[in-house]
């Protein structure tokens, strides 16, 4: 079996920065110095403007001409792109996952979906609506597909809260989507399930967002 490659240190500044930014540790707007990175991490400018660039390929950071590297500002473009994306691999690893489903699965899911309609927090509620996205996924045999799925959730959830665009759900709620998806799967009308996701994607993060397509 091929070992895997340890990170290397620009890896390891990748990973902290990104988990930062994603966290809104780092904030919009904010400068990232170079000299700063490079002494907290040990390293060398070399690895440090090696992350920058693959934080700047991912949308993360921006450069700015003779000004240095800031975190990437949120706009609605970015955010609508970034649902659309989400609808169309969510969707794509649902049919990869749900052919592996164990006995059971689908019981979870429908436990999940029971607490997320029950839930009267905004927090109780977000947990479960999280269980529920996940459990749909689980088990999907494409590891890259999921990181980059990872990644759009984050930065979907970052641009909305730097935008200011959320919005307060009436609690406690039923979601007709969720649902739709388990009658589906239940039925084993995988495609079907797949489709009610990406819609589901588009339409709640949109109206949540305040994003139209």
């Amino acid at each position: 079996m091929p070992r895997i490659a340890d990170p290397t240190l620009a890896d390891r500044v990748f990973t902290a920065l990104s988990r930062q930014i994603e966290a809104g540790t780092l904030l919009a707007g904010q400068r990232l110095r170079q000299d700063e990175i490079a002494t907290e991490f040990g390293a060398s400018h070399v690895p440090v403007r090696e992350a920058f660039r693959r934080l700047e390929a991912e949308g993360l950071v921006e450069s700015l001409p003779r000004r240095g590297v800031r975190v990437a500002l949120a706009d609605r473009a970015a955010l609508a792109e970034a649902i659309e994306m989400r609808a169309a691999l969510e969707a794509l690893a649902l049919r990869h996952a749900a052919e592996a489903y164990l006995p059971g699965h689908l019981n979870a899911l429908a436990e999940a979906d029971h607490i997320c309609a029950q839930a009267t927090s905004p927090v109780e509620w977000e947990a479960a609506n999280q269980t529920f996205h996940a459990l749909l996924l689980q088990g999907c045999p494409m590891p890259r597909l999921m990181q980059t799925i990872e990644r759009l959730q984050l930065s979907a959830s970052r641009m909305t809260r730097q935008l200011g665009l959320t919005r307060r759900l009436g609690l406690p709620r039923e979601d007709r989507d969720h649902r739709a998806i388990l009658s589906a799967l239940q039925s084993r009308e995988i495609e079907l399930a797949a489709q009610t996701l990406a819609r589901h994607i588009r339409r709640s993060l949109a109206t949540r967002a305040g994003v139209t397509g």
